[in-house]
């Protein structure tokens, strides 16, 4: 047991039995247990096999390379539209957890087996295109092109996905202009 965690577990208010009841199945499988990106983390030689998140609506068990699984259940979920190695066990109720134990003890194992087996998640190779305005972009500002491309690829990744999203050439340009000095910072979206 990590201090870190126990000392996130005093703080936190929401999902707190749901992730105590996680927690206790994660260690039981004997993951090392870290706090990363503010969650409790469970890895296997250094490596993230599963994160326990809590979002508003529910309490989530993320599998880092989910995809992977078979799942025969049918209980992992894609947390997001876009999302590639990710899924998510998702929880309201502790004992709803208590009840799926045995379960989720599997699907466990079978992460750290896909681990131990050294099974990496293929991504996509296509990446999204580059709205046209962003292009155009580019070529009136070489410092713009020069920052975008310097910044890692799911950070690339983000700022097509919200500048794509705009339906109005005049908002794609509205949003590029507006994420400009944050791209030119280094920054992804959200930073």
């Amino acid at each position: 047991m990590n201090p870190k965690v126990d000392a996130y577990l005093r703080e936190t208010e929401n999902w707190r039995k749901e992730t105590e009841t996680l927690r206790a199945i994660a260690l039981s499988c004997g993951l090392a247990e870290e706090l990363k990106w503010g969650k409790p983390c469970y890895t296997f030689r250094d490596h993230n096999v599963i994160i326990i998140q809590g979002f508003k609506e529910y309490c989530a068990l993320m599998f880092c390379k989910g995809s992977l699984l078979k799942d025969p259940k049918g209980i992992l979920q894609k947390p997001g539209e876009h999302t590639q190695a990710g899924r998510q066990m998702r929880f309201t109720q502790a004992r709803a957890i208590a009840a799926l134990e045995s379960v989720v003890k599997a699907y466990i194992q079978e992460a750290i087996a896909a681990e131990k087996s050294g099974l990496e998640v293929v991504f996509k190779k296509t990446p999204e295109p580059i709205p046209q305005e962003l292009q155009q972009q580019f070529k009136a500002s070489p410092a713009l092109k020069s920052a975008f491309f310097a910044l890692t690829p799911g950070r690339q990744r983000a700022y097509i996905l919200h500048f794509s999203a705009a339906k109005q050439s005049k908002t794609r340009e509205s949003r590029i202009e507006k994420c400009r000095r944050q791209i030119l910072r280094g920054k992804g979206l959200t930073d």
